[in-house]
């Protein structure tokens, strides 16, 4: 048996050792070891890999990621698993859309393909980049763990540097998607678990002194006249030039310590949802980096109840929209992106959440492109283990890396630290903390949340929501919830000095000859659910956005009602991402008076 070989050390050790996990739990792979990605080349590792469910983590506890090709017709020892054989998948996927099988099937998984590297320089750095695999990542080369990651949907780094052979090297992967009580989201959550690497995995190539990050941005002085970029290179580097042709800027930077910084006086024309402008930006190193970007410079602030883009008062209006799709699960591409911006705008939004975790970070670069304000967030949702040290740090590493990868985007103007949490003292240390490492991390941009109500004091009462520039509100009134008449209520028991999103409400509305004609779960039902929310929003002066739930019918295995069958059926479009239903008409012809009166 295989737990009797040199590999696997003893039987006792590899069967009953419940630490197993322990040596390959580093977290090492995280936001510290990112790199700044605009402009630059990879190689693909997309395609077909090795796979073989792994339901009892016998793979850690037998180490089979040190297990070379053997011939199994002259092997003489039983064995359970041949990490080189296996099920042929596709990567990126998501294993719940490759076999039937697989469909509710929650643990580890493996991965394993050959690479065939061949030097281009000798002084390069090689990076191994996943864009995403829920939920933690484990990375083998060559028979030797390299590190692991934690994170469902935010990107991570494995440097290779040094590791590769020339010619054959072996990649095992094995990712874990089980949901565990210090994970975030924990156990009980409101979305289908994918698992799998989901995102783009490829191969970054950098010479031996490169540029780690690159942020730029419109200081947020109210003026419109300064541009601030901080900048990270490693090696031995004595300056790196930034480049804004359109602007005429070209400076050469000293740097110092590995970080360089400069304020530019110059009054670029800003970016908005009317006129999303980007210009090309570019820094180099003499020694041959180039990384580029394109970027929009505006400003975001809020002054009383009032949210400020540019400095003019602004209303958000928006929708709700998961990352998830009937066929790929939570598989995207650039086309079923643009369709769901292209929705948005036919209902004639200006903003969109894009909840409850990091999406792929092509939306926000087009959101760019074609004029929509985002809200980005973590999956900090419902009951998590907010006492936890492992969790916290799991959170805010998610955090970071969602600023990191995404702070040069115009578009998103608001980041969430977490959605509908009891208003605990762990509950509020947590949070507070992850608010003080975003702004830390990124002065620009509004921080909030999806506080919650006591509906027995109708008042929102979240001490959260003091440390925070927007609240964030969830209400279901009309689903959930009965009198709209609270809404009134509601404002004026509260009376807010910050500005006030409603970031959740709807109902659900079925399509298909079954669904029902009359009453609840009904499209009529929905449609006048949604009639009676903007028929009260006007009268709502302490609300300044609006984001109902939500754009497209998406899984979600909780919900086995009789009309439901394991989707969530709140979506203004069906799955099929075709079909709209009556209420997107009510919401599509209600923005369109709100657009006409600021306008």
């Amino acid at each position: 048996m295989l737990e009797k070989s040199d590999i696997a050390e003893n039987a006792v050790e590899c069967l009953h050792n419940e630490q197993y996990d322990a040596p390959y739990n580093l977290q090492n792979l995280n936001h510290e070891g990112m790199v700044f990605m605009g402009g630059r080349k990879t190689e693909s590792l997309a395609g077909k890999w090795r796979f073989t469910l792994d339901l009892h983590d016998t793979g850690l506890r037998q180490k089979w990621f040190q297990i070379e090709p053997f011939d199994h017709e002259t092997c003489t020892n039983p064995y359970d698993y041949d990490p080189h054989t296996g099920e042929e998948v596709t990567v990126p996927s998501c294993w719940q859309m490759e076999r039937e099988k697989w469909f509710y099937f929650e643990g580890s998984a493996w991965y394993t393909r050959e690479l065939d590297y061949q030097d281009v320089s000798s002084d390069e750095n090689v990076f191994l980049r996943i864009g995403a695999a829920n939920y933690d990542c484990k990375i083998f080369l060559n028979y030797q763990f390299v590190g692991n990651h934690y994170g469902g949907s935010t990107p991570f780094f494995a440097d290779f540097t040094g590791k590769l052979n020339t010619g054959k090297n072996v990649i095992m992967i094995c990712v874990n998607n089980a949901r565990d009580k210090e994970r975030i989201p924990m156990r009980n959550n409101d979305w289908f678990n994918y698992g799998g690497i989901h995102r783009e995995i490829e191969l970054v190539r950098t010479p031996k002194d490169y540029i780690k990050d690159l942020f730029i941005y419109l200081e947020p002085n109210g003026r419109f006249d300064t541009i601030h970029a901080e900048l990270e290179v490693i090696g031995d580097v004595a300056e790196v030039n930034l480049e804004i042709a359109e602007l005429g800027i070209n400076q050469s930077l000293p740097v110092a310590g590995g970080k360089a910084s400069v304020d530019i006086n110059v009054s670029p024309e800003l970016w908005s949802p009317e006129n999303p402008k980007l210009y090309d930006v570019r820094a180099s190193l003499a020694a041959g980096d180039i990384v580029t970007d394109r970027v929009g410079f505006r400003e975001v602030r809020v002054d009383g109840t009032t949210i400020l883009l540019n400095g003019k008062s602004v209303y958000l209006r928006g929708i709700n929209c998961h990352e998830d799709d009937e066929k790929l699960g939570r598989i995207t591409n650039e086309y079923d992106i643009r369709r769901r911006f292209e929705h948005a705008k036919e209902l004639n939004c200006n903003y969109m959440r894009l909840a409850h975790y990091p999406h792929h970070e092509l939306a926000a670069q087009i959101a760019d492109e074609v004029g929509i304000m985002l809200w980005e967030e973590i999956p900090v949702y419902w009951s998590i283990a907010f006492h936890s040290e492992q969790t916290r740090r799991d959170g805010k590493n998610q955090m970071l890396e969602l600023i990191k990868r995404g702070r040069n985007r115009a578009s998103t103007i608001i980041w969430s630290v977490g959605n509908e949490n009891a208003d605990t003292d762990e509950r509020l240390h947590f949070m507070t903390d992850l608010v003080e490492a975003t702004r830390n991390t990124d002065p620009t941009r509004l921080v909030s949340a999806a506080c919650l109500v006591n509906h027995a004091k109708m008042k929102i009462e979240d001490r959260l929501a003091d440390h925070l520039d927007i609240i964030g509100l969830n209400e279901y009134y009309g689903w959930y919830e009965e009198d709209f008449n609270d809404l009134l209520v509601l404002g004026e028991n509260s009376a807010p000095t910050k500005p006030v999103v409603i970031s959740e409400t709807g109902a659900e509305g079925m399509l298909g000859s079954n669904a029902p004609k009359t009453g609840a779960f009904s499209e009529e039902y929905m449609a006048n659910v949604y009639r009676q929310q903007t028929e009260f929003l006007p009268n709502l002066d302490y609300i300044k956005g609006f984001t109902p739930w939500i754009l497209y019918d998406f899984r979600a295995e909780r919900r086995q009602n009789p009309y439901q069958h394991g989707y969530n059926c709140k979506g203004l479009i069906g799955s099929d991402k075709q079909t709209r239903k009556k209420a997107f008409y009510v919401l599509r012809d209600f923005y369109a008076k709100l657009s006409q009166q600021e306008s």
